[in-house]
């Protein structure tokens, strides 16, 4: 049987919905930054540099 929702039930939920995501969010963003926190090895590390002296000289 389906009972009716009232404002605070749908805000309740609009609320959980809002922080499920949030926290989705921040888990895939600090797994991101550990990704990127690891150290490279020196073939990544050229490519890397590379990638920058590419993008300084287009902008120039």
């Amino acid at each position: 049987m389906i009972w009716p929702l009232n404002g605070g039930e749908l805000q309740l939920g609009l609320f959980a919905l809002a922080f499920a995501a949030l926290q989705i969010w921040w888990i895939s963003s600090t797994m991101r930054g550990r990704r990127l926190a690891r150290p490279m090895n020196e073939q990544e590390f050229k490519r890397s540099l590379e990638r920058i002296w590419k993008q300084n000289s287009q902008r120039r």
